[in-house]
């Protein structure tokens, strides 16, 4: 029974081992590996192997067993991680991590990313494989001495003084790209130039090892080298330059002594490189003044050169103004003789020696000037002698040698006499106002205008105002009716009869403006400069910087306590010249400077600095005028109240002729580059006139029977002036060429006693800037066209002209005989009858038997002519003497109708003569209308006829 009961339980416990057994090996990959939670690593740029601290090793519990004790592999995580990791022993669990590619430092010194290691599993198909937990990796990238020095710069400069021993004179720098602190830093420079008083240190700088001298050299030039602490030296040497300058002496420096100026080019900048060496002594403040030397330009400087009344319109001043010395004219000639400047361009300047003197003639200032009334004058003086010299006096004429009134200098004293005339009463009344100037005496040009307002009197002398310091009384003039007589340059001493008080210096633009006192704003208008100096401050200096100019601009003034703002102002100072053509020649310039310094004992002194301007000649205008010169009209015309317009189409026009440089091919054969050639090209330009004047050529004008006449509002709406006389007229004012143009379309020629007028010939020439630019001589001749009344002369008389009116419009082109200009030829006067009808009558038979002879010798030469081929016929007058009618010389250009009324009464007289003539006409005037073309239409044809037998 106990045997029984042993057996089932045996079999019962083995078949729960089996069980057991069955349920493990169902559990074989237990365990998941294990790794390190950190790794650092160390990899070298070109190369893939990474050195891990620690090593890279998995272990998994489930060793020995194959698949899940094994290591099958690691996986990294991150985004583009450059490494990979790779099992080196499954067994052990051993690997390695390395770099995909090649890796850069100077790109990236160190990566970051995490690996995990995965077993085998249960099996080769890798089923229920196990993780590890993810670790950190570190790999720092070594860095390799790649790369080499290099320069910041491409080269130094630098600027020492002789003498010196500094302690650094510049700084070399080069810099290494390599990544690691070793290779990335300079460890040394090194000069590598030998023989050279220079040496560099570790850190790049430069200094001199004993004192420079700049007669022994003035610039050196070294090669420098550098080194990383690798030891590889730069890739290129840089090139320092080490100027040596002589011991420091303040001034001013990049200043140019000679600039240029071109006309017309604006403002030019005078200093736009200029700084000041103060040889580093510290600075407190610094005044500067610039000076525009133009005394020797004109009259102080450069000015408008138009007569001084034209200026003193131009400034806006009213009529009434006389000009005592005008520019020698026709119409204004007492000042023809006295010596003038001829320095300058077109400035009216009159020079007085001391023994001339000009008398004004009488009618140009009235005898009694009205009050108000302005003296204004430019007058350059120098020391004299003590005795009056005159500027301007009105005196007796005769018996006595009063004075009435004068402008005279005095011992450096400017002295207006001004005495009053005749009254009822005869108390003490200002007489003589006496100034005390320096600008009297010191030789430079000043203007000087005197507003008289009786008993005030005040003067401006270059616009301020001065005030008297000595004033005079004096009886009024006794009653007389002695005339008096106007002097400038000496007084007139009637009794004695000679000039007294001569003058000694210039004077130009001496003026009498009667009725009205001078404005202020005219008095500076006239003084004003058309050059001088300016300067546009720059914003962030325009504070810093004081600046102040005298009147003229000629000088300017700067004060401030900033060098550089200082220096920036100086670099904007520029000369300006505002006219179209500007006076050439040199303006002379001068800077002084005054500093202070914190140390008074060691202060600089900063020396003048010296230049000029050169003003470019400008490109000077050729004024031309052109039009019609030569015409004719009938007698009627000139005798009507509009008579015959001079200038109907007139034209004025003024060019420049500029060189510029052109490119031009060159034919030779293997010569491809351009060559530069010099073009002449004309270029029209507009600017003003300030006079055009008309002249009669030949006889002056007779006033009883003939005149020039304008329309005067024409005249004056354009605020222009006009004189006459028997020689011509004169138009003057400053307007532009158009306006000109149309005034001188407007003047007419009249003669109202024609009989014994043939022909008048007038010259126009116009300028500009007071006779600066001149233009050519305009001249035309006017003919008078006579036409004689049928009914005053006999039958014949009545015929022939027409006949041979017809001829001479034929222009037949006589062998022998000259084709010639209206001009050429003078017209009879239709009272010469008996001449007249004997040379007609014996015209028509000459030419009659001529056309007989002509028709015997010449019948091929006709057929030629019917087609076409020739339109002309060779006269044989070896025996023919032909004259033309004088009276029918020019026909007026409105005559056709009387032209085909000749010829229809000339073919009733003869119809073989008609036959000839009229294809002598056609021929004719087809060659006439050619040759029309070709001068303008200008001019009409005559034939000039031998009449030598008469």
């Amino acid at each position: 029974m106990r045997v029984r009961g042993v057996k089932p339980f045996a079999s019962a416990v083995g078949l729960l081992f089996g069980l057991l057994c069955a349920v493990e090996a169902a559990k074989v990959n237990k365990h998941k590996p294990w790794i390190e939670t950190t790794y650092h690593g160390i990899v070298t740029e070109n190369d893939d192997k990474v050195l891990l601290d620690p090593p890279l090793i998995a272990l998994d519990k489930d060793a020995p067993l194959r698949y899940a004790g094994e290591i099958c592999g690691f996986r990294i995580h991150g985004q583009n991680v450059p490494f990979e990791a790779v099992v080196l022993d499954k067994s052990t669990g051993e690997g390695v991590i390395r770099a995909k590619d090649k890796l850069d430092c100077e790109l990236q010194k160190e990566h970051t990313f995490t690996i995990q290691a995965y077993d085998c599993g249960e099996g080769p198909d890798g089923g229920n494989m196990k993780k590890s937990h993810k670790a950190t990796v570190h790999i720092q990238v070594n860095d390799m001495n790649e790369y080499s020095p290099v320069f910041k710069e491409k080269s130094y400069k630098a600027t020492v003084i002789e003498g010196k021993k500094y302690d650094s004179i510049l700084k070399v720098e080069a810099v290494d790209a390599d990544c690691s602190f070793q290779f990335s830093q300079i460890c040394s420079y090194e000069i590598v130039t030998p023989d050279v008083p220079f040496t560099v240190d570790k850190d790049g700088n430069i200094k001199n090892t004993e004192k420079l001298n700049y007669s022994k050299e003035r610039m050196y030039k070294l090669t420098v080298t550098a080194y990383d602490c690798g030891k590889n030296r730069a890739s290129e040497d840089v090139l320092v330059k080490i100027n040596i300058k002589p011991t420091c002496k303040p001034s001013w420096q990049g200043f140019n002594k000679r600039i240029e100026y071109e006309p017309g080019t604006g403002s030019l900048a005078l200093f736009p490189s200029m700084h000041l060496e103060t040889c580093e002594e510290p600075i407190t403040s610094i005044q500067a003044s610039i000076m525009l030397e133009t005394n020797h330009i004109g009259k102080g400087c450069d000015r408008d050169t138009y007569s001084e009344k034209s200026l003193h319109k131009l400034c806006g001043a009213s009529t009434g103004t006389v000009e005592l010395l005008p520019a020698p004219s026709n119409s204004a000639n007492w000042t023809v003789g006295l010596p003038t400047d001829n320095g300058h361009d077109s400035d009216q300047v009159f020079e007085f020696n001391g023994t001339q003197a000009i008398k004004v003639p009488e009618g140009v200032v009235s005898t009694t000037l009205k009050e108000p009334f302005t003296i204004s004058v430019w007058m350059r003086h120098g020391p004299g002698s003590r005795e009056k010299e005159t500027i301007l006096c009105n005196s007796d004429k005769t018996e006595m040698n009063r004075h009435h009134y004068s402008l005279y200098v005095h011992n450096c004293r400017l002295v207006l006499l001004l005495r009053q005339e005749p009254t009822e009463s005869e108390n003490y009344k200002p007489a003589e106002f006496h100034w005390k100037l320096d600008q009297v005496c010191d030789k430079e040009w000043h203007h000087y205008v005197l507003n008289i307002e009786f008993p005030a009197v005040t003067l401006f002398v270059d616009g301020a105002t001065f005030e008297p310091f000595l004033v005079t009384e004096d009886y009024p003039l006794h009653a007389s009716k002695i005339e008096t007589q106007l002097t400038i340059g000496a007084c007139w001493q009637g009794g004695s009869a000679l000039m007294t008080q001569y003058f000694r210096g210039n004077l130009a633009g001496l003026m009498i403006r009667s009725g009205k006192l001078e404005n202020k704003k005219v008095i500076d208008c006239l003084y004003t400069c058309k050059e001088g100096l300016d300067v546009q401050l720059p914003e962030e200096v325009a504070s810093a910087v004081k600046v102040e100019f005298n009147p003229n601009q000629s000088s300017l003034t700067l004060e401030g306590d900033d060098i550089e703002s200082f220096e920036k102002v100086m670099q904007h100072i520029s000369y300006l010249n505002s006219r179209q053509f500007p006076t050439p020649g040199i303006r002379h310039l001068r800077v002084t400077t005054t500093v202070k310094c914190f140390n008074e004992e060691t202060c600089i002194s900063v020396p003048d600095s010296e230049g000029y301007v050169m003003v470019l000649q400008p490109e000077e205008p050729k004024i031309s005028l052109s039009g019609i010169d030569h015409f004719a009209r009938g007698a009627a015309e000139f005798e009507s109240t509009e008579g015959v317009t001079l200038f109907p189409e007139l034209r004025i026009v003024s060019t420049i002729t500029r060189e510029v440089e052109v490119e031009a091919e060159t034919e030779a054969e293997g010569e491809d580059d351009p060559t530069v050639q010099e073009t002449v090209v004309s270029e029209e330009i507009m600017h003003n006139l300030d006079t055009c004047e008309v002249t009669v050529v030949g006889d002056e004008l007779n006033g009883d029977h003939e005149s020039l006449e304008v329309d005067l509002a024409q005249i004056q709406q354009r605020a222009l002036e006009m004189s006459s006389s028997n020689v011509g007229m004169v138009i003057t004012g400053v307007n532009t060429m158009a306006n000109y143009e149309q005034v001188l379309h407007l003047i007419r020629y009249r003669n109202w006693h024609t009989e014994a007028l043939f022909d008048r010939k007038f010259k126009l020439v116009c300028s500009e800037l007071n006779g600066r630019y001149i233009s050519n001589e305009f001249k035309v001749e006017v003919n008078v066209i006579h036409t004689a009344n049928p009914m005053d002369h006999a039958n014949n008389a009545m015929v022939q002209p027409q006949f041979i009116n017809q001829v001479q419009h034929a222009s037949v082109d006589l062998s022998g005989h000259n084709l010639a200009n209206m001009h050429q030829s003078s017209v009879v006067p239709s009272a010469a009858t008996i001449v007249i009808v004997v040379c007609v009558s014996f015209l028509v038979f000459m030419i009659i038997l001529g056309v007989f002879r002509i028709r015997a010798a010449h019948q091929g030469t006709l057929r030629d002519q019917e087609n076409g081929k020739e339109n002309e016929m060779d006269w044989d007058d070896s025996a023919l003497t032909i004259t033309v009618n004088p009276m029918e010389t020019y026909e007026d250009q409105h005559s056709s109708e009387e032209e085909g009324d000749e010829e229809e009464e000339e073919s009733e007289d003869g119809e073989e003569e008609d036959d000839i003539t009229s294809a002598e006409s056609d021929s004719s005037e087809d060659e006439g209308g050619e040759q029309e073309d070709q001068q303008g239409s200008s001019r009409q044809q005559q034939l000039e006829w031998d009449d030598s037998t008469y």
